[in-house]
């Protein structure tokens, strides 16, 4: 069965931060892997979009998404997918029956909402995206639709959490070199490495971007091996690849 996570600061509007169970695929990504960019078997990829698809309501073309490459670009979805889909890493619209999907590993998956408005977004914010304005860039595409950032909703979905998401020194100055606020998002860890409070920069964020409110529905990718793929957890078992989850919002 497939497992679904939703949060009531988003209601009534419909999405879903989905887990790995319930899905087509085996081995490494046995689960509800919706990654193309993965090794995973394309077949069972397209099963599992499928599902998640008709979870959401919609035809499998409805599914929207993007080539997610960890920037602060985002784009107005107007219709069903075309062709490759386009370089982003955020998207929304106000166009009912689409659904915006993004995929992640790790990083965050934040979906936002004006329902009355009806307008939506989704972004993929990693460390990068989010400290490049991805969630503001999001915010200012919606408004530019319509919606109002004080009657805005955010919602991260399961993301890496601070215990588990060790770095070094030269990624700490790179954040405080640049605002010395963000010292409040790092704890020590081991020697030189410190441990990074991903989701609390996020909110910091939104919130200081005057969105009406923002949450993390607080579940973390990396301790959860049976819900949820890793990049991280991948990478200290030593794993070839691994799958990603997918999250979306539809009106």
């Amino acid at each position: 069965m497939i497992e679904i996570i939703t949060s009531q600061t988003l209601a009534p509007v419909r999405h879903g931060f989905f887990t790995r169970k319930g899905g087509a695929s085996s081995g490494i990504f046995a689960g509800l892997n919706c990654g193309s960019g993965s090794s995973d078997l394309a077949e069972a990829v397209a099963i599992n979009r499928g599902r998640v698809a008709q979870a959401m309501g919609v035809e499998a073309a409805a599914l929207v998404s993007v080539h997610q490459v960890h920037s602060a670009d985002v784009i107005t979805v107007t219709g069903p997918q075309a062709g490759p889909p386009p370089q982003a890493d955020a998207m929304v619209t106000r166009v009912p029956g689409l659904v915006l999907g993004v995929l992640t590993a790790d990083c965050q998956p934040v979906l936002f909402a004006d329902a009355t408005a009806q307008v939506i977004g989704a972004a993929h914010a990693g460390w990068r995206g989010t400290k490049e304005g991805v969630l503001e860039a999001t915010l200012e595409a919606m408004e530019a639709l319509g919606a109002d950032r004080a009657r805005i909703r955010a919602v991260i979905g399961p993301t890496i959490s601070q215990a588990a998401y060790e770095v070094g020194p030269e990624f700490v100055e790179a954040f405080i070199d640049e605002d010395r606020e963000t010292a409040r998002f790092f704890a020590n860890g081991k020697g030189d490495r410190a441990l990074f409070n991903l989701p609390g920069y996020a909110l910091w964020r939104l919130r200081a971007a005057g969105v009406g409110e923002a949450e993390w529905t607080r579940h973390c990718t990396y301790a959860d091996a049976e819900r949820f793929y890793s990049y991280r957890r991948t990478t200290h078992r030593g794993e070839a690849d691994y799958g990603r989850l997918i999250s979306c919002i539809r009106l």
